[in-house]
């Protein structure tokens, strides 16, 4: 058997039966281990800076579901964080940040490596602990949905604020985007210089832009961060995922230029397999809501994803995260079900 990760046989264009599965938010709050090492912590933020807990977290799904592959456990708000803006995170509240307002003069992207230093290591110590047929994936949230946060201070009513302040002072935000170029590229950039076999950018709210908003907010930053990541290592392959995207799938993977594209639950599969033509990776997309139903409706959302995509190039995952109460055992059967290829 290939020792090559078959998440990155995928990721270089190759179709496998079954595909490659990992799911989004697969080491978390459903987990009663995740749990347990949480309490360890203290604190949301003191887990992802702590390396051997941040370690143990991202393995976690790992030992027991056998997945394909490992995601780094952190948050997209880390960045914001080590840049000094104030970030909490309240046990089932979510996050809140002290809203940036104009003062974006205050980032400090000198401190971005010295900071990123223990998610560095958690890195290395994850590469170190999984076994070589499993890919590890780095990644950050893009410039865009990060902003969104930092802006308005926490999530919901489609970030209005950020859209807002885009709107009405072009300038100052797209300031506030510069910084997150900078910082997003070259956090990736050590994510991978620390063992990340490939990278995924998570724009969680790109589908509330309009056209023009999609365009300059979505599009060319992560355009400009994938750029960066390969000028400085090109054989890393990249996935990202423009959450709401839609019918603009098209524009945003040829645009981007990135290896893979994620799909949320929202487009059908077949419909993003015709927009996103080969040698695009396509992952995605089952319904995290169909995952905590059980029965059934998981399995006939797994088989109807499992026949669109046969042939093509795909990663088997959710169009969104895993919520937290989805019950152990459905994840078992979902992962039963794509290993024998549906039916």
């Amino acid at each position: 058997m290939s020792e090559r990760p078959k998440l990155m046989q995928v990721l270089a264009s190759e179709a496998l039966n079954p595909p490659p599965l990992w799911i989004m938010r697969q080491a978390g709050r459903y987990l009663p281990e995740y749990k347990e090492t949480r309490k360890q912590a203290g604190s949301f933020l003191d887990l992802c800076f702590t390396p051997e807990l941040a370690a143990e977290v991202t393995l976690q799904p790992i030992r027991r579901f056998d997945f394909d592959a490992a995601i780094l456990f952190s948050d997209i708000l880390v960045v914001p964080h080590v840049l000094g803006q104030k970030v909490a995170f309240e046990e089932g509240q979510g996050p809140s940040l002290d809203p940036i307002g104009d003062d974006i003069d205050r980032l400090d992207l000198a401190a971005l490596e010295y900071q990123l230093v223990p998610i560095y290591e958690t890195v290395r110590l994850v590469r170190t602990s999984l076994a070589p047929e499993k890919a590890l994936i780095g990644f950050c949230g893009a410039p865009w949905t990060v902003a969104t946060y930092m802006i308005a201070g926490r999530g919901g009513d489609d970030q209005l604020p950020a859209r807002k302040l885009a709107l009405k002072n072009p300038e100052k935000f797209q300031q506030l985007i510069d910084v997150l170029v900078d910082a997003s590229a070259s956090y990736l950039i050590g994510q991978i210089k620390a063992g990340a076999d490939t990278v995924k950018i998570f724009d969680s709210w790109a589908g509330v832009l309009d056209e023009e908003g999609f365009q300059r907010w979505c599009i060319r930053p992560i355009k400009a961060i994938a750029e960066r990541v390969r000028a400085a290592l090109p054989d890393t392959p990249m996935i990202a995922f423009p959450r709401g995207a839609g019918a603009r799938l098209k524009t945003f993977a040829a645009a981007t230029g990135v290896d893979a594209v994620a799909i949320d639950w929202m487009t059908p599969m077949q419909i993003a397999r015709e927009l996103v033509p080969a040698p695009t990776v396509l992952q995605g997309n089952l319904d995290p809501l169909r995952l905590a139903a059980g029965g059934k409706a998981l399995d006939d959302g797994v088989d109807d994803i499992l026949a669109a995509m046969r042939g093509r190039a795909h990663i088997f995952n959710l169009g969104h995260g895993i919520t937290p109460d989805t019950p152990i055992r459905h994840v078992e059967q979902l992962v039963a079900r794509v290993r024998r290829g549906g039916i």
